[in-house]
Parts: C-alpha cells; sequence; structure tokens
C-alpha cells in the first residue's frame, strides 16, 4: 500500500536529534481496514479501496442503503469514508479484504503527498482572493481603496475574458501538497509527524500518500564569485 487516510490534529514543534526545532503538523492515520480490492483481470487496474471513520449507533439513519450493502457484503462495519488508493501489478503481497492498514506503511525521513480540503474564506474581493494592490488611501482616492480597477474591455473584445481574477468564494478547494518530508511515525498511537503545513482546519480529512515526483536535491551552494589574484 502507498496511501492512507486520517484527520489533521493541528500543529506543533519537534526537536531533531541535532537540535533543531522542527514545524510540524499532527495526522492521525487509520488505521483503515481494506474493504475492497479491485484487480487488472476483472476491473482493468488494481487497486485497493481503504475505509475509515466508522459510524456510530446513533448514526444509522445517516448512510445510505447501498453503502451499507456495500460493507454488509464484506461483513465489514459501515464507514464515513472511502478512497481507492493504486497498486502496482508487481505488488508481491497485495491486500485482502478485511486487512487493516497502518501508519507503520511509512518510515521516517520519507516523503509523502497530502490531499486535504482548504479552509472556506467565504465571499474575497480581489486583494484577498488574489493579492491585487489597494488604490492609494490619499491624493484623490474616493471610495476606490480596494476595488480591481479597470478591466480595459471597451468595444474590442467587450467582454469578460474566462480566467479574469474576480471577487468571489475564496476556499475550500481540493488542495495537494507535494513531497512533506515524514519527521516521525509513532505506530502505536497511529500518529504520523510531517514537516511543515498541511491545507484544512483541525479536524479535517486528510489523504497521504508516498510521493511519487521526483525529491529535489539540496539547493547548489552558490558560488564564488570572488576574482581568483593571477
Amino acid at each position: 500500500m502507498n496511501g492512507l487516510i486520517g484527520k489533521k490534529a493541528g500543529m506543533t514543534h519537534f526537536f531533531s536529534e541535532e537540535g533543531d526545532q522542527l514545524p510540524v503538523t499532527v495526522l492521525e492515520m487509520g488505521p483503515c481496514p481494506v474493504s475492497q480490492v479491485k484487480t487488472m483481470d476483472k476491473d482493468g487496474y488494481s487497486a485497493a479501496q481503504l475505509a475509515f471513520e466508522p459510524f456510530l449507533k446513533k448514526d444509522k439513519g445517516k448512510f445510505s442503503r447501498p453503502l451499507r450493502g456495500h460493507f454488509e457484503k464484506e461483513k465489514l462495519k459501515p464507514h464515513r469514508h472511502l478512497r481507492e488508493f493504486r497498486m502496482s501489478d508487481s505488488a508481491q503481497e497485495p491486500p485482502k479484504v478485511g486487512d487493516v492498514i497502518k501508519v507503520d506503511i511509512f518510515n521516517d525521513g520519507g516523503y509523502v503527498s497530502v490531499t486535504s480540503v482548504s479552509k472556506g474564506r467565504g465571499f474575497a474581493g480581489v486583494v484577498k482572493r488574489h493579492g491585487y494592490s489597494t488604490s492609494p488611501m490619499s491624493h484623490g482616492a474616493h471610495e476606490q481603496f480596494r476595488h480591481p480597477g479597470s478591466m480595459g474591455m471597451c468595444v474590442q473584445p467587450g467582454r469578460v475574458l474566462p480566467g479574469k481574477k474576480l471577487p468571489g468564494h475564496m476556499g475550500f478547494a481540493k488542495v495537494k501538497v507535494l513531497n512533506l518530508e515524514i519527521v516521525k511515525t509513532f505506530p502505536e498511537q497511529n500518529i504520523l509527524l510531517v514537516k511543515g503545513a498541511v491545507p484544512g482546519p483541525t479536524g479535517g480529512i486528510v489523504v497521504v500518500e508516498k510521493t511519487t515526483r521526483k525529491i529535489k536535491k539540496d539547493p547548489p551552494k552558490p558560488k564564488d564569485t570572488k576574482k581568483k589574484k593571477k
């Protein structure tokens, strides 16, 4: 398996063995049972579907009958969140339905990509949403401090072009952050610490996958621009 579902617990600091203070995000990952396995022969690709956060008894009427049947078929409890993870055809031991995937699939020092939904900001103007500059606060400006200004659309083309940066709904969008370093894993508590920030509020659902992008190496050292004396 190359991924897991979990929740964002918040941010804190972690001290490395070298004594460096690192900002980290605490993620509560799994445990996630395998609710479905797809194979190349039957479905055309190899993947495993993981489930997260089972429904409580008081939530009996909050999930649909098709979802209930999906879990009853595999003799599992209904869960709130489902996510499918692709698997390579060369996987030695593909998981089986009912197997529980835990945070121990990740290693300290590795890199992961985290997908979550960012915080919703509501209706926002162009200054907050797109970083526009404000108009002068004096020198003749009148009630036009945070407006987008002229769009330059006169006779030609006479319309607003698609993609124009305008006021509108900000946030509450799916965001994927690539190549976050795993600082520490705690298998007993199902806790994963990743370096840096993760989008979304505390308690938001996150999907962590082993990175498939090339990891950038350490930045090159600056060249010595001083001319050598002859």
